[in-house]
């Protein structure tokens, strides 16, 4: 089914701006147009589309998109190149959610941290708590803030 890039700015959520830019730089080597030089966007464009957006907020650049999009356009010979770069991805991501959820358990740790102090209307209590009476969820995160090994 054809779309115009207004249809196709609706679906993806992305600026008619940012899908021109993408053609522009090359992301969209399948996109039509017709006899009035307009874009044209379809189903598989869609996809192509979501594709990209996935690649972008897994942090490739604008650079390495296109070079993935290019070796796609060499089909099968750069299957194992193709390959290398998701495995690359899921190695960082992978990375990036393990420093994240430190993150997390220090942001949760310090909300039963404060949350127990305005119950108790003191933060004495709370601060002097030996870790054995800090729930057992929170050690890790209370460990790590004192520069003890968690």
């Amino acid at each position: 089914m054809p779309y115009t890039i207004k249809d196709m700015s609706r679906m993806t959520g992305l600026p008619a701006s940012t899908l021109r830019y993408y053609d522009k730089q090359g992301l969209l080597p399948s996109l039509k147009r017709d006899p009035n030089n307009t874009r044209i966007f379809t189903d598989e464009d869609y996809a192509h589309l979501k594709l990209i957006d996935c690649l972008k907020r897994s942090g490739l650049s604008i650079k390495d998109i296109k070079n993935f999009i290019d070796m796609s356009g060499r089909g099968d010979e750069a299957l194992s190149d193709r390959l290398e770069i998701f495995h690359r991805r899921r190695d960082s991501l992978r990375e990036e959610l393990k420093n994240l959820q430190g993150v997390l358990d220090v942001i949760e740790y310090k909300c039963w941290y404060y949350e127990t102090a305005c119950n108790e209307g003191t933060e004495q209590r709370v601060r002097s708590m030996n870790l054995s009476e800090i729930p057992e969820q929170f050690r890790a995160a209370r460990k790590y803030l004192q520069g003890l090994n968690a």
